[in-house]
């Protein structure tokens, strides 16, 4: 549908006292139009006769009856710039919502990887804090030996019992050697203390940092679950909107062709209907991984590519599945069991031996890239609020050839097969590269 439409078309929030629908003011203005534009056809004897032929119309009449015509053609092109800029901003908030639930994977996907380090930080102090015990035991049984036996050098007894200047010599060196060892112990107590105070400190750091990360994620999360219930509603508004707008848009396009028949009602409508062509966008920038692509494994596609079609007709669920399958979605899909758009991807790859990142930004960031002209069957192919900018990818898909993906498009749909689309295309990347 076109675009330029009245300042008041575009504020789909008003509701009006008759029906208490939520209709735009550009639709009531058409409304009023076409009731004017209905009796300026009956006046000019444009509508057909009740019995008789119609005498035939002046000039006055005749330019008369085109400014109605006119006019509703106007009236067809502010309906339909209506119903595009509804569209347009459920669309909007379907993307601000996928947008935040790919911020949320990312950072969900930042803790558990520092929660892991915590875990191992934590495990290397206790052990440093064990061989720090350990050592410190040693040291303690040394002292005690000593205050028993009346001096720290334990070995005068043997020195002063040798038997003869040979053993004296033996012996003096066995006791040398074992308070050199006695020497190394309290090193290594020393070394065992820093060790011990170092791994401590990196266990609480690693811990904090872990804390801090789940922070953000549930923040992220609550953003993100806000962003999708506010979708869902609009988009359940707009779907009572759109059967307004359409039913008044159908009585538009026949009064015009009352007005100036079938064939040339056909031909205004579809000019009025006409979009106004956008302005050519940036190709993505590069990002992450930067190399380009080579020919990959095509059997580890074909698996990943099996993977996914195992599963068409499996519901979306918000932020469901991944590398072990389907799983339950997030509130607002709480309950509904299948995978995200991501999800899948992550999933199909799994299969095949390949490890991916679970949400679509990083997914594009860490893998090879592919050119569109180069698209092979198993690649990833993804879109994107602005194009030009990997950080505002939404959506991600498996190519299939043939200008096919299968992907998870969004919440009240399923896993399927659709036809390829160019709009918003931000790039491509090939996981078996």
């Amino acid at each position: 549908m076109g675009s330029r439409t009245r300042s008041g078309s575009a504020r789909v929030g008003r509701r009006t006292a008759t029906t208490g629908a939520s209709t735009p003011s550009g639709v009531r203005t058409a409304l009023r139009l076409l009731g004017a534009a209905l009796v300026a056809a009956v006046a000019v004897g444009l509508t057909p006769a009740a019995a008789g032929a119609a005498p035939r119309p002046s000039d006055a009449e005749v330019e008369a009856a085109e400014r109605t015509a006119d006019a509703v053609e106007s009236q067809i092109r502010e309906l339909g710039g209506a119903l595009a800029a509804a569209q347009g901003s459920v669309d909007a908030a379907r993307a601000r919502s996928v947008l935040a639930l790919d911020e949320y994977q990312a950072m969900q996907g930042a803790f558990q990887v520092a929660q892991q380090e915590a875990v191992v930080a934590a495990a290397a102090a206790a052990q440093a804090t064990a061989d720090l015990g350990v050592a410190r035991d040693a040291v303690v049984a040394f002292a005690r030996r000593s205050y028993m036996e009346g001096s720290t050098y334990a070995g005068a007894a043997a020195l002063v019992t040798a038997g003869d200047p040979g053993q004296l010599i033996e012996r003096a060196a066995l006791l040398e050697a074992a308070g050199s060892h006695r020497s190394d112990v309290l090193d290594r107590v020393t070394v065992l203390q820093e060790q011990a105070t170092a791994a401590d400190a990196v266990a609480r750091e690693t811990l904090a940092t872990a804390a801090g990360l789940q922070s953000q994620a549930e923040e992220a999360l609550a953003v993100a679950q806000s962003a999708e219930v506010a979708a869902r509603a609009e988009a359940a508004a707009l779907s009572v909107q759109q059967a307004q707008l359409q039913t008044q848009l159908a009585a538009a396009e026949q009064q015009l062709a009352t007005l100036v028949g079938a064939q040339a009602a056909a031909d205004r409508t579809a000019r009025a209907a006409r979009p106004i062509a956008a302005p050519p966008r940036a190709p993505a920038r590069p990002t992450g991984n930067q190399d380009r692509a080579g020919d990959g494994d095509a059997s580890a596609a074909a698996t990943a590519i099996d993977a996914a079609m195992g599963y068409l007709g499996l519901p979306y669920a918000w932020g469901g599945g991944g590398t072990n399958g389907p799983g339950p979605g997030l509130a607002p899909d709480k309950g509904v069991i299948g995978f995200d758009c991501s999800g899948l991807t992550q999933y199909a790859y799994a299969q095949a031996g390949i490890s991916i990142p679970r949400n679509s930004r990083a997914q594009y960031a860490a893998l090879p890239k592919v050119s569109s002209d180069s698209l092979r069957a198993g690649d990833l192919v993804f879109w994107a609020n602005d194009p030009s900018d990997p950080d505002t990818i939404r959506h991600v898909a498996i190519y299939l050839g043939n200008n096919k993906v299968v992907q998870a498009p969004q919440s009240g749909d399923v896993v399927k097969v659709s036809t390829m689309w160019w709009s918003d295309y931000a790039g491509a990347v090939r996981p078996s590269a």
